[in-house]
């Protein structure tokens, strides 16, 4: 009997999810932003949000929760009903950046969320001040292993993008180098434009105007593939550091329960107003290029960004207090 009654309580329990996601979405649906209005993730969600709603049916309403590096919206969310209704605009610090520097989050990025579909891709570069004799990667890292640590190298801040591709970037060439941090990525290039440090890894939409202006020369980007920005530039992988590939990606996040039927259809109706020239367009004025993808990819991109920076934390001793 008992085991009927289990049965009989799923049974009843996968039809109401069924209802629920042919009637989806009932109401208003909570796009929450770990970060304050105005940066790249608040920018993203409002790009989106207003074509979402109008294919969706329901208005998409942009919600600001900052605060303790992005873990209030992203527990938020995580321990919302799982019913659509609260979605996550997430980022590389919160998909895998801060999981790999903070194992002690009241969440698991990869257990507790249904991830939609990755928006967009936001390329970096590595810049040098015109006075460091290099221009092509291989020259950086010999003239980096014959200073012996002796160059500096400007991050963002201990434990952001920037700063883990660095270090990423010296483990896996031996080219090691002095970082500085700063509190942000726009002292740490002015400093780099004043010849104050030797080399940044920056995002190239903040670096182009100074390397248009030879103010700063880029060597390589960080991506897989070429940036639209710097179709000239060689990435790292071309430069002989094969496979390297790191970013700022952008993607929707779902309670990990949701029916999925409400993420496929999520999933469609973000590829749908991704593939809009307008947005397109928008994006690329940012220095971000859209790069959709499937839940199952976005998955991927996850599990194995988030290993990859939790070895570079590991091998790099990087250690921050949450």
């Amino acid at each position: 009997m008992p085991f009927i009654r289990a049965s009989a309580a799923s049974i009843l329990l996968a039809f109401a999810m069924a209802a629920s996601a042919a009637s989806y979405p009932e109401r208003p649906v909570r796009l929450l932003v770990p970060f304050a209005p105005g940066g790249n993730v608040d920018i993203t969600a409002r790009t989106i949000s207003p074509a979402l709603g109008k294919a969706l049916g329901q208005q998409v309403i942009v919600e600001n929760r900052p605060g303790a590096g992005g873990t209030i919206a992203t527990d938020a969310v995580a321990k919302a009903p799982p019913d659509g209704h609260t979605l996550l605009m997430a980022s590389s610090s919160v998909m895998t950046n801060g999981p790999a520097l903070y194992p002690k989050l009241p969440y698991d990025i990869v257990r507790d969320f249904a991830p939609v579909g990755r928006v967009a891709v936001v390329p970096l570069a590595i810049v040098v001040h015109p006075s460091v004799p290099v221009r092509t990667t291989k020259e950086l890292i010999a003239t980096a292993k014959a200073q012996g640590g002796k160059m500096l190298m400007a991050n963002a801040g201990v434990g952001t993008t920037n700063h883990l591709i660095a270090e990423l970037f010296m483990i896996r060439t031996g080219a090691r180098m002095t970082l500085i941090p700063y509190k942000g990525s726009g002292q740490a290039l002015v400093d780099l434009i004043a010849g104050h440090v030797d080399a940044h890894v920056d995002q190239i939409s903040s670096a182009l105007p100074y390397i248009k202006a030879n103010r700063i020369r880029a060597i390589a980007v960080t991506t897989a593939k070429r940036a639209a920005l710097l179709p000239d530039v060689p990435t790292l992988a071309e430069s002989g550091v094969p496979g390297f590939d790191a970013s700022t990606v952008t993607g929707v996040l779902a309670p990990a329960a949701t029916p999925r039927a409400i993420v496929t259809q999520l999933n469609a109706t973000l590829l749908k107003v991704l593939g809009a020239s307008e947005v397109r367009e928008r994006f690329a004025s940012l220095g971000a290029e859209v790069q959709p993808s499937t839940p199952e990819e976005l998955a991927r991109f996850i599990r194995d960004d988030l290993a990859q920076w939790v070895k570079v934390v590991k091998q790099a001793g990087i250690k921050l207090e949450p």
